[in-house]
């Protein structure tokens, strides 16, 4: 593991929870988006991870990546509103799927993650001045 291993496998985690409190303020935003430029009520979004692989004979990981951003195939809950202009013809409105409190729960786990890898970053930052230092002197 060489020296700056650390640093790119912290900010590869950096980037990736970065998108992910981007996608949990998303679906925060449209909680109660009845209609999409596709017609339906909008659909919750989550981040899938994938490991990045490191390559060579001391492969010991190499970070992670954002493998996709896929839609959540629960459905939203139907609420009775003949007077909503998105209500079908039995007056039945559709809204997301999107559950505040869950969204509040993954949004702290990103942010404590997110905190982690920078205080992660610092450590092997500071490490690497600390050697440096030493070459110096």
């Amino acid at each position: 593991m060489s020296l700056f291993s650390g640093i790119r496998i912290s900010a590869s985690a950096l980037t990736a929870e970065r998108l992910r409190m981007d996608v949990i303020a998303n679906n925060i935003a449209n909680a109660n988006t009845t209609r999409t430029a596709a017609g339906a009520a909008f659909q919750r979004e989550r981040v899938v991870f994938r490991p990045i692989a490191n390559q060579g004979p001391t492969a010991s990981g190499g970070g992670v990546a954002v493998a996709a951003v896929v839609a959540d195939p629960r459905p939203g809950t139907t609420v009775y509103d003949p007077t909503h202009p998105d209500a079908d013809a039995q007056g039945d409105v559709t809204y997301p799927n999107v559950d505040i409190a869950t969204e509040m729960v993954d949004m702290m786990s990103a942010t404590r993650a997110y905190e982690a890898n920078v205080v992660a970053l610092n450590a092997a930052k500071t490490m690497a001045t600390k050697a440096l230092e030493i070459l110096q002197g």
